[in-house]
């Protein structure tokens, strides 16, 4: 952003939440666009969005949640849950006076921005969801039913090799293999640069495993279904037909639920088509936010 305030917001429970706007408190005009990441990434996956609309003059809000990366955490993981996170955004919303809001989720972010509209309405004007689901992860996370029986032999690794296994989580984005693994399975490989997967996977590297399998539990845990037709915001939905991560359909299901939601599929697009057709993405938001 050309111009960037950061500061942190003091949570009722005394968390520091790391916050950037383009604007000064107080001094925002318009539509505000919140950005909301996914699982262990970080508003990197975001920065092709928040530089155009930056440019277009929207005022924009970027955060870190509760225990990642600039954020405090000092409490148990337990306290790491959707529902707090939503109302951890909500305190920020309301310490910044921000009323006419956009809530954009990639990802997990998609599961933040509904829970957020779940029990904050009247804040949201409109939802941009981009490759979530409202599905739990286990069944339906790289289109098998593995990832659930996947977790506890994951588990007794990390408690029979703590130190090596925490090594190699915070290392790995150096590890050419996982680096390959990582961008064949979740990205347009022709349209995402190598550059870019490392310092994603440097990134996951500052958090630890333990909060990665705290809000996979979360993703798990989160009944969508039982509140979805709650909500009336005017969404628009997108994802790639390329999604390897949360299958596509996924997708089709969210906007047969959500009654007043437009939905746009990315052809070639991966789990992160912001990332790999940036140009596309933000044209088919700025017609939904101008619409």
């Amino acid at each position: 952003m050309k111009n960037s305030y950061s500061n942190f917001y003091k949570t009722e429970d005394g968390e520091q939440i790391f916050f950037t706007t383009n604007f000064k408190p107080g001094k925002h005009k318009g539509k505000v666009l919140i950005f909301n990441y996914g699982l262990v990434c970080s508003n990197h996956h975001w920065r092709d969005q928040i530089s155009f609309f930056d440019e277009l003059g929207y005022s924009i809000l970027t955060h870190d949640y509760r225990g990642h990366y600039q954020s405090s955490s000092s409490q148990d993981l337990d306290k790491i849950s959707f529902n707090q996170l939503a109302k951890d955004l909500n305190g920020l919303i309301n310490h910044l006076n921000l009323t006419n809001n956009i809530l954009l989720g990639h990802s997990m972010g998609v599961n933040i921005s509904l829970e957020y509209s779940k029990l904050y309405s009247e804040n949201v004007n409109k939802l941009v969801l981009i490759s979530g689901t409202i599905l739990p992860v286990h069944n339906i996370m790289m289109d098998t039913h593995l990832t659930g029986s996947l977790k506890p032999i994951i588990l007794k690794i990390v408690e029979k090799f703590p130190k090596e296994f925490n090594l190699f989580w915070k290392y790995g984005g150096w590890n050419p293999v996982i680096k390959k693994m990582i961008h064949t399975g979740g990205f347009n490989i022709e349209k995402v640069s190598p550059e870019f997967i490392e310092i994603y996977l440097n990134k996951i590297g500052q958090l630890g495993p333990e909060l990665f399998f705290q809000l996979i539990d979360q993703m798990q845990e989160h009944d969508i279904l039982a509140f979805i037709n709650q909500i009336n915001t005017k969404t628009l939905i997108i994802g790639g037909n390329r999604d390897k991560v949360i299958p596509n359909f996924l997708q089709r299901l969210m906007h047969e639920k959500l009654k007043n939601s437009e939905l746009y599929i990315i052809h070639q697009g991966s789990h992160v088509p912001q990332v790999d057709y940036p140009k596309n993405t933000n044209e088919r938001i700025k017609l939904f936010l101008e619409s």
